[in-house]
């Protein structure tokens, strides 16, 4: 895992590579590596920062240079050894045991057509010295991040988009489209990027710059695609080994020369893989989080640690436990930085603090359970969407009665929040909204006419074009199964644009890495050939990931309650927390900008003061806003720590 950045026929190409490299100094601690060649009449330079995790010898140094092509690579192959014996029987001799090399030689073999052969995460760029293309790649599903900016015939581009910020002077405008976006979600979609210039190379792609000037696109992997295909697949009888899938995924995804550990939430993703990863590395090291007992009562979170320890117990793991105060605060900044774009959700702090905590200990690599909600239906939403189809059976009268009486219901007391009611109020926002709009109001944060009130009244079709977008992405399947199409449009907007997104940037901000197991080309196949109706049965989610789980978790573990891989935001914003949401509110750069309108933003923090609503969520995105907004147009180009 690594950091990369370069130029193509841009001024001033070595300067702006070095600062580029310099800036993502974090993801790679272990080296640094440069590259220079003429290319079409100016010049290319590559730059690396290398996290040593397979192959720690000279040979996986980068950019790696081999026979006219230069590769700066970000990722790890996880079929690189099958890779490696097929291209060695074709006449190749490596020079090193590195999945960087063959990268680079499956490129010299097959070029493009090696992208949908590798299995793993990946950005990378490719300099053919020979032609004096370069080609930027990044993997199927987007666990990898890569950012580029054009101007003219010259590119750069990077791993993170602070780097990008850094090197153009402060001279990127923000793109307010994509705020709106960030309101609407709590994060930036994968489709957008948070300055107007930039952009991310989108998952499963590929963009190649000539030397005559010319620039081309492809994209060799379509998630839509490969779900539709898995559908007939499914049709014809053809079943998938679940159990077996995942172990395998698991068995590749701890290919490693350094030592491996887990995330360990007590949640069955995570205890399933933390199961499947003490069979290969009995003693493993696991790392879970807790709260402060005030906090996780007001809040009503349930006890994830009894279950975390049950598992590590259970499976011979060496469990270690850190608490998450609300000194978080003094973390804000930090984080704004380390994510590049406004993201509010708090599980990044989470992921951030039990990395460094690995990292401290000697760990590098961490296996998250990542990905198993959105491919298998596992989010309360899932199962809400379902349960609305019956609800709107119900007589009209009755509904508004319901929805009357549950509205009165308080969230909070001063001593205690009330989970279920913030669940129904959550559910009745959305239970009478025709599929995609039901969908999205799941999971956003606002309705369109709050959105609308919120920001600036310019914006309006801002607004519209942002849930458009929504629409478009969520409609565009062949899918005939409801939970199907959900778990595709999570797997196209959620999971790069969150999740993923947050997990990438907090883990290596601790300069660690993160893998996915069920984030999986073979994993993700097997997913979209269950029908939606072995994935939800009853008020069951993941059903058939249960079933898999079943042969070597408890009972306990596998049924129990949906945990929580968050934080205790009630208990936060209402109490330590209040006085910076008051600040912001009253006289934050983004009321002052008018982006956000005071008076929407206080009626928001009075309904949740009252108890009556539960807008946590919503403030604690504000504050994440504008310590990005603020750093972001200092002048400096770079959302630093010191600006923020």
């Amino acid at each position: 895992m690594c950091g990369i950045a370069g130029t193509y026929r841009w001024p001033d190409g070595k300067v702006v590579t070095d600062r580029l490299t310099d800036t993502l100094a974090h993801r790679g601690p272990d080296a640094a590596g440069r590259y220079s060649h003429s290319a079409g009449g100016g010049e290319v330079h590559l730059g690396h920062r290398r996290l040593a995790i397979i192959d720690l010898s000279g040979t996986g140094a980068q950019p790696m240079v081999s026979g006219g092509l230069a590769l700066t690579y970000n990722g790890e192959l996880y079929n690189a050894p099958e890779l490696r014996a097929e291209l060695t029987a074709a006449g190749v001799r490596f020079r090193g045991t590195s999945d960087t090399e063959v990268v680079l030689e499956a490129w010299r073999r097959w070029g493009t057509d090696c992208l949908p052969r590798l299995r793993g995460m990946f950005a990378f760029a490719i300099f053919d010295e020979r032609t004096g293309d370069l080609v930027l790649a990044r993997d199927q599903l987007g666990i990898k991040p890569l950012f580029l900016l054009r101007r003219g015939e010259g590119l750069v581009f990077a791993s993170e988009l602070k780097a990008l910020a850094a090197v153009t002077g402060g001279s990127l405008e923000v793109d307010h489209t994509a705020l709106v976006a960030s309101l609407l979600y709590y994060w930036v979609p994968d489709s957008r990027c948070a300055f107007r210039e930039a952009e991310k190379l989108p998952p499963g792609s590929w963009l190649r710059c000539r030397a005559d000037g010319r620039v081309e696109r492809g994209r060799y992997w379509n998630l839509k695609d490969v779900a539709a295909e898995a559908r007939e697949r499914a049709r014809s009888g053809e079943q998938p080994d679940l159990a077996a899938i995942v172990e395998e995924s698991t068995r590749r995804h701890m290919l490693s020369d350094v030592p491996v550990a887990t995330f360990l939430s007590g949640g069955l993703d995570s205890s399933y893989l933390t199961a499947l990863a003490a069979r290969h590395q009995p003693g493993i090291s696991a790392y879970t989080i807790g709260f402060r007992a005030e906090d996780a009562r007001f809040e009503a979170m349930p006890d994830d640690l009894r279950y975390a320890r049950q598992v590590a117990e259970r499976f011979g793991v060496d469990l270690h436990e850190i608490e998450i105060a609300p000194n978080v605060l003094d973390l804000l900044p930090r984080m704004t930085y380390h994510l590049d774009e406004p993201i509010g959700d708090p599980a990044a702090i989470n992921t951030f603090l039990i990395c460094s905590a690995a990292r401290e200990a000697g760990v590098k690599v961490m296996l998250s359970g990542m990905g198993a909600d959105e491919l298998f239906a596992g989010y309360r939403k899932h199962l809400a969407n379902l349960l609305a189809l019956r609800y709107q059976r119900i007589p009209r009268p009755l509904r508004r009665g319901l929805s009357a009486t549950v509205d009165r219901l308080p969230v909070a007391t001063a001593r205690r929040g009330y989970r279920s009611v913030r669940f129904a109020k959550r559910f009745l926002s959305f239970a009478d909204l025709p599929e995609e709009t039901a969908f999205r109001r799941s999971y956003t944060m606002y309705d369109q006419d709050e959105l609308l009130a919120l920001v600036d009244p310019d914006l309006a079709g801002t607004v519209e074009d942002v849930l458009r977008e929504h629409a478009d992405i969520y409609q565009d399947n062949d899918l005939d199964d409801f939970v199907n199409r959900m778990c595709l449009g999570d797997a196209r907007m959620f999971l790069p644009g969150l999740n993923l997104t947050y997990t990438d940037r907090s883990s290596m901000a601790a300069s660690t890495e993160v893998r996915v197991p069920y984030v999986d080309v073979e994993v993700v196949k097997a997913a979209f050939a269950v029908p939606g109706n072995r994935k939800i049965v009853g008020r069951q989610g993941k059903a058939v990931l249960k079933e898999a789980a079943g042969s070597i978790l408890p009972r306990e573990i596998v049924y129990r309650p949906k945990g929580l891989f968050s934080a205790p935001l009630r208990a936060w914003m209402s109490r330590d927390l209040a006085p910076l949401v008051r600040e912001v509110v009253n006289d934050g750069m983004l009321v002052r900008s008018g982006f956000l309108r005071r008076d929407a933003l206080a009626r928001l923090v009075a309904e949740d003061a009252a108890g009556q609503r539960d807008f946590s969520k919503h403030l604690w995105h504000v504050l994440t806003l504008e310590y990005w907004y603020r750093g972001a147009t200092s002048g400096s180009g770079q959302n630093s720590p010191l600006t923020a």
